[in-house]
């Protein structure tokens, strides 16, 4: 498995795993500590060592099953975890960072991001306390807080997640030491392309990527968008009222042009030999200014699956007729790298 640098001394493998449905959780449903264990196991062995999870991921379940599975090779991994923005005051965002570092069993963090960037808007996404809408944390403060738990050994790196470029600029002027970027990016989640890209590159700024395989829709598994369940369909690659009430971004979607990119991805995968889901993947592997490509694992069929992508070199030809497929669903959605809201109401600029 390749690596790459995060920060001055934090190697991690190109591709990652994403710990979201580990604990299990109402949006992904139930998820075995026996699987979870095996995967992160087998993770290791093969060389794959980036653990992505957060504070709010199954209100905490996930830090906690994480941890279980690390036990005895937690030297061997490293682990990000985030902070929500609106625990983003000085103290609590100290406090929380405490929890998480109880919840994972360890007594540091290699990489801590603030989850989504402070702004109004987003604050109401993460609370419906009027005191903390009424008076959000400061940018200042939150990261002010995360360089102080730098220099106390309690996180190795500071890291921020679906921030855009103003939001970057801001943040770099208060903590020039960030060191990664995460944002979603997939065949049909290219937004971050124009601008985000880069700008991370520019600035030393490690990308890492989530949302490969777009909640499954890039998997291969659902014959049509209509066997989507609506948790997974209420982005806005999809209309409105196919989230059937999860959906809140009011926009007609692009399921025309995603029907397309899906019968490419199936003529190209069955030429090749490979699944979609790993054509997917190795699509986005190939971008070189991606540093890390998260990965959701539920089992070790999955995992291993994935792993395979890691191998796979896509002729240049090939990259071009998925870019060539996948561009009227980034002209239809746009550079906005906020998937969920409505374009006029974006959380990342």
């Amino acid at each position: 498995m390749k690596t790459r640098k995060i920060g001055r001394d934090i190697e991690i493998s190109r591709m990652g795993i994403g710990c979201w449905s580990f604990g299990g959780g109402e949006y992904w449903g139930g998820q075995s500590q026996k699987d979870v264990e095996t995967v992160v196991c087998k993770a290791l062995d093969c060389g794959i060592n980036f653990f992505d999870t957060a504070r709010m991921y199954n209100e905490g379940e996930s830090e906690k099953s994480l941890g279980l599975a690390l036990k005895g090779r937690r030297h061997g991994a490293v682990v990000c975890s985030k902070v929500s923005p609106a625990k983003a005051y000085y103290e609590t965002l100290k406090k929380e960072c405490e929890i998480s570092l109880g919840s994972l069993g360890t007594d540091y963090i290699d990489i801590y991001m603030m989850h989504w960037p402070i702004n109004d808007f987003g604050i109401k996404h993460f609370t419906k306390d009027p005191r903390v809408i009424a008076n959000p944390p400061s940018c200042e403060e939150a990261f002010s807080a995360l360089s102080e738990l730098k220099k106390e050994g309690k996180i190795r790196a500071v890291g921020v997640s679906n921030y855009g470029v103003a939001q970057m600029k801001e943040a770099l002027g208060i903590c020039p030491e960030i060191a990664a970027n995460e944002m979603s990016y997939n065949i049909i989640s290219r937004a971050i392309e124009a601008e985000i890209m880069p700008f991370c590159k520019g600035k030393g700024v490690s990308l890492v990527t989530s949302m490969a395989l777009m909640q499954g829709i890039l998997s291969g598994r659902y014959a049509s968008l209509d066997d989507i369940p609506p948790n997974q369909a209420h982005s806005r690659h999809f209309k409105n009222e196919r989230g059937q009430g999860a959906s809140r971004h009011f926009e007609q979607g692009a399921e025309d042009e995603i029907t397309e990119v899906l019968r490419t991805l199936a003529e190209i995968s069955a030429k090749l030999g490979i699944s979609i889901a790993q054509l997917s993947i190795a699509w986005i592997l190939a971008n070189e200014a991606v540093d890390c490509a998260l990965l959701g694992s539920r089992n070790e069929f999955e995992l291993t699956e994935n792993m395979q992508a890691a191998d796979i070199v896509l002729p240049c030809d090939i990259i071009g007729q998925i870019d060539a497929a996948s561009l009227p669903v980034l002209k239809k959605l746009g550079n906005n790298a906020d998937y969920y809201e409505n374009s006029k109401n974006s959380r990342i600029y």
